[in-house]
């Protein structure tokens, strides 16, 4: 397992390959992959008319990454934050890049437009097996441990304080095995929940030291 950055590129290798669950924009659902890709890109990358799914598809294919679950991220992502956490048997990676200009309150949404799309990045490894149901509550813990960390942050905007921006994705990664609950309650609930909230927390503080500094993030 190991987490390398080659502008504008950061790729997390699981170690082997795993069951991976998430809503990236390249290879979303449940799937079996090797790596979670970032890639970085500029409003210029972007223009209205692309096709983003095939532009992604394509430069993965030139990378020889096609078989990887891959985001998309403004954030420059040599700020990406590496937690790791442990609880008993269980051990949690998490890899998160974090920006927040596109911050939302849940259940509100602020009008984005002509800005970038930093938002919040995290992919989590952990190590014991789990079943397709415990692998899906672990997204459930790692999507919790987000919110708290922009939360704990305190990023106001009109509509309230902020808990995440309008494109997180989060995917989450586990050897195929007989674990059954990953709640709160469990080793491997508790090991997501401090890697995930520890790596954004992280993230979202040096993104907001950076803004108010005048820093581009």
């Amino acid at each position: 397992m190991s987490v390398r950055l080659a502008l504008p590129w950061l790729d997390f290798d699981l170690g082997a390959e795993m069951q991976v669950l998430s809503f990236a924009p390249h290879r979303p659902g449940a799937v079996s992959a090797r790596r979670i890709l970032w890639r970085q890109v500029r409003n210029d990358d972007l223009p209205e008319t692309l096709d983003v799914s095939d532009w992604l598809a394509r430069e993965l294919i030139a990378r020889d990454a096609s078989d990887a679950v891959c985001f998309l991220t403004s954030r420059h992502i040599a700020a990406h934050v590496v937690r790791e956490a442990a609880c008993g048997a269980a051990r949690a990676t998490a890899v998160a890049t974090v920006g927040l200009s596109n911050a939302e309150r849940v259940g509100a949404r602020v009008s984005r437009a002509g800005q970038d799309w930093g938002t919040i990045n995290v992919a989590v490894r952990v190590n014991r097996g789990l079943t397709p149901v415990a692998l899906l509550e672990t997204i459930t813990i790692a999507a919790q441990a987000r919110t708290a960390a922009v939360l704990d942050v305190g990023l106001r905007l009109p509509t309230g304080m902020a808990t995440g921006t309008g494109t997180d994705c989060l995917a989450v990664a586990a050897p195929d095995g007989g674990v059954a609950y990953a709640g709160l309650h469990t080793e491997i609930g508790e090991a997501i929940g401090r890697a995930c909230y520890d790596a954004v927390r992280a993230g979202a503080r040096d993104w907001v030291e950076m803004r108010r500094r005048g820093t581009p993030a």
